[in-house]
């Protein structure tokens, strides 16, 4: 069976992507769809290259996270 179409999958990566951080969500879809580089998303954002490096790698790891999770609730990073 080809997974690239399950409808629960798609749904779960859609899930772990919608509970990012808004910058988080949108520098992850930057590179991730729009293949952006972080120089690229630095200048269109006014943020500094490390900066989008270090957050899509924060946004990596949440991502990841939420996707093992789906229960994972967006206020536990407080209490982190």
């Amino acid at each position: 069976m080809n997974d690239s179409h399950d409808p629960t999958l798609i749904a779960r990566l859609e899930d772990a992507v919608l509970r990012l951080p808004r910058i988080q969500r949108d520098i992850f879809l930057a590179v991730r769809l729009d293949a952006l580089s972080y120089g690229e998303i630095a200048e269109r954002t006014g943020l500094t290259s490390g900066q989008v490096e270090r957050l899509f790698a924060r946004a990596l790891g949440n991502f990841s996270r939420n996707l093992r999770d789906p229960s994972r609730q967006r206020w536990r990073r407080w209490f982190r």
